[in-house]
């Protein structure tokens, strides 16, 4: 298979029909090769425009909700960063030499409140949630942003954040394909 092509098809047919066309992402996304961040048996499948099983209920988000969650994050030098996982390290390849330092951390960790808190100028998280966890909160620094999947009527929409106080504050800004994050589910409870 020609992954060079593949990655050149994916920016042409998939990123930039989406309307995803800064410099950045572009050149991010048509240098990190998706195909190393996928079990062998999907290599030859690593650039369609869908969503890929990892194993253990995790995938690696389409091209374009990863391509509009850069895009909307706008990563910027000198940021601390940090990416929540979904078991796969792609995201935060695509941010590390924008930014000055990146993390990262499970989702299930943060999900659980059992992650260490620290301030970052940018939160990016690999998938859709419910509701942040305190945790997740805490990892956002007072003048920081959250990029992540929002949950909202059962659709995931792409959602940039803000932290005020002890909460995220979201604004939606597309419908998304992006693969939910299970552990950040939000409590059932019954009611009239």
């Amino acid at each position: 298979m020609d992954f060079q092509t593949a990655r050149r098809a994916m920016i042409d047919s998939q990123l930039r029909t989406s309307g995803v066309n800064e410099p950045f992402v572009l050149e991010r996304m048509g240098t990190v090769p998706r195909e190393d961040f996928v079990p062998d048996s999907a290599r030859s499948t690593a650039y369609m425009d869908r969503a890929l099983p990892l194993g253990d209920g995790r995938f690696l988000a389409s091209p374009v909700s990863h391509g509009r969650m850069l895009a909307e994050a706008h990563p910027r030098p000198g940021e601390r960063v940090l990416v929540v996982e979904n078991g796969n390290g792609y995201l935060a390849e695509l941010v590390r030499p924008v930014a000055a330092s990146v993390d990262t951390v499970d989702a299930d960790a943060v999900a659980a409140n059992k992650a260490k808190a620290k301030d970052y100028d940018l939160v990016l998280v690999d998938g859709a949630i419910e509701e942040p966890s305190k945790a997740l909160v805490k990892c956002v620094a007072a003048n920081g942003r959250i990029v992540t999947g929002l949950i909202e009527r059962g659709v995931p929409r792409l959602a940039v954040g803000r932290r005020t106080g002890d909460r995220l504050a979201f604004d939606t800004v597309a419908d998304t394909s992006l693969p939910v994050l299970g552990g950040f589910a939000r409590k059932r409870e019954w009611s009239f």
